[in-house]
């Protein structure tokens, strides 16, 4: 049955293009690794430090990475987001994770990454907010960490901005990301996570709603920069999908041989076997990317709400619109991280956006 409506959904060109595309690179086999421990910055509310992850530190020898390289090799792994720490203070081991693997590397930007060697990176850049914001949640009150990354990114083919919206400061995204444009580069937005701000869901929830809505607002005035659609938007931060609701229970990026209790392993929801989000000591494993022992309920992390779409197909085959919204997430997906031809898939950005605004409004 399930192939029998996915085959009249792809009747559509457009759709069986995506599809088509995604089908060709192949399937994922991912995790995700602390490149370091090490980081030149203390960001207000990281959740890397709040959770104590430094305390795993990276091997002093390389020939621990190359092993750990073998390992996963050997075990398929295929893609790997590289975060940290900072990755830039560590080039010649994203060299390695660069050359065996399909690589994402998350970067605060203060250094860049140079072109030579990495000319296929996908590097995102984080930005926070504003100038003045960014200052203050990132820069210790003084260092101008936006402006910086702007230079080190200007015109840079491989860069993105990986833009964490807070709450409470709506009116602050259409500067930072007209700056990102005009720099040359597109947006992916992401939504600060509640760690440890003793605010209720609700509340934080319904601070999140000014957000969304800004963000499809930029999305409206610059599709052909924005990676994240409005249907990913509301997902990730409304932790609503179909019925379910963001947390552990449902989360689908837990990390397999530590992140998986037999409860969460037998209730059903769809899961990644293969995911593992390394430590920098690359051997131990913590729960998911972002989480040691935190409340699941309180992330959102688009990345994480990225995989828990994708992985729930099943769900969204009940009409063309939803297959839409499932196809259309997989496939910027793949956009994001140059698993598909980045240029030819960016020109299809308009076409994804308007027709998974269209579904919104329907909804």
């Amino acid at each position: 049955m399930s192939l029998r409506v996915m085959q009249e959904y792809l009747n559509d060109p457009f759709l069986a293009k995506l599809y088509g595309e995604i089908r060709a690179a192949g399937p994922l086999r991912s995790i995700s690794v602390d490149l370091t421990h090490k980081c030149n910055l203390r960001c207000t509310g990281c959740y890397f430090f709040a959770e104590g992850m430094e305390s795993r530190r990276m091997p002093a020898g390389i020939e621990e990475l190359d092993r750990f390289i073998e390992r996963e090799t050997a075990r398929g792994t295929n893609f790997v987001t590289v975060v940290g720490g900072e990755p830039s203070l560590e080039l010649e081991r994203l060299k390695k994770l660069y050359d065996a693997f399909a690589v994402n590397v998350a970067t605060n930007g203060l250094l860049r990454i140079p072109y030579e060697g990495f000319e296929d990176l996908p590097i995102g850049v984080a930005v926070w907010g504003d100038h003045e914001s960014d200052r203050t949640l990132r820069g210790s009150g003084r260092l101008d960490v936006f402006a910086r990354a702007l230079d080190n990114y200007r015109d840079d083919p491989r860069a993105f901005w990986y833009y964490t919206a807070t709450p409470g400061r709506p009116e602050e995204i259409a500067d930072v990301v007209s700056q990102c444009v005009a720099n040359g580069n597109s947006v992916l937005f992401n939504y600060y996570s509640d760690l440890g701000t003793g605010e209720g869901r609700p509340a934080y929830l319904c601070r999140l709603e000014d957000l969304r809505r800004e963000i499809d607002r930029m999305i409206d005035l610059y599709p052909g920069h924005i990676l994240l659609s409005s249907y990913v938007n509301r997902v990730c931060s409304t932790g609503r999908l179909h019925g379910l609701r963001w947390g552990y229970d449902v989360c689908t990026s837990l990390s397999a041989d530590t992140g998986v209790t037999p409860e969460r392993a037998a209730n059903g929801h769809p899961l990644n076997p293969h995911f593992r989000s390394y430590n920098a000591d690359l051997v131990t494993t913590r729960r998911c990317c972002t989480r040691v022992t935190g409340d699941c309920s309180s992330c959102y992390d688009v990345w994480q709400h990225f995989s828990w779409i994708i992985l729930n197909l099943r769900s969204h085959l009940g009409s063309v619109e939803e297959f839409t919204n499932w196809l259309t997430t997989m496939y910027m997906f793949y956009l994001i991280n140059r698993i598909v031809d980045f240029e030819p898939g960016i020109a299809l950005l308009p076409e994804i956006h308007r027709r998974t605004q269209a579904y919104e409004l329907q909804s």
